[in-house]
């Protein structure tokens, strides 16, 4: 299941993900992994939070980034939680890129994990394929 966190740049979205993976340290029995760009989270969040960095690895565009979320999960069963903050700079800022790696990702987490995303949009800019993700 994704849950996205929208909202234009500098309105919290970050935060609102940070105090989300935070919790999750607390409460969930299997593991917590959260990409980003840049490794800015690095001191926000709890050490039992596995994060990884799109740059360490040279992730760049929707294909990639797809790929990569894949290759985790496949490496590890007991991921419960998935948060990437971001998307839309790991994208390139394309929506139509970001809503075929919604599809996919969601087709392969499905009810087995909960993916939490940030997107920096207003709710109205986005794309359909997007916004059926904003009440999920």
């Amino acid at each position: 299941m994704i849950k996205l966190i929208v909202g234009p740049k500098g309105a919290g979205k970050t935060k609102t993900m940070i105090d989300m993976i935070n919790d999750a340290t607390q409460t969930t029995s299997g593991n917590i992994v959260v990409i980003e760009k840049s490794m800015k989270l690095t001191t926000s969040i709890n050490h039992k939070a596995r994060l990884l960095d799109v740059d360490e690895y040279r992730i760049q565009g929707g294909d990639m980034l797809y790929g990569f979320v894949a290759g985790v999960l496949a490496g590890n069963y007991d991921i419960t939680e998935l948060f990437i903050d971001g998307i839309l700079r790991i994208v390139d800022h394309d929506m139509d890129v970001a809503t075929a790696v919604l599809d996919k990702i969601d087709a392969i987490t499905r009810d087995s994990v909960e993916v939490v995303i940030t997107v920096s949009s207003t709710e109205e800019a986005l794309p359909e394929g997007i916004k059926k993700y904003l009440n999920a």
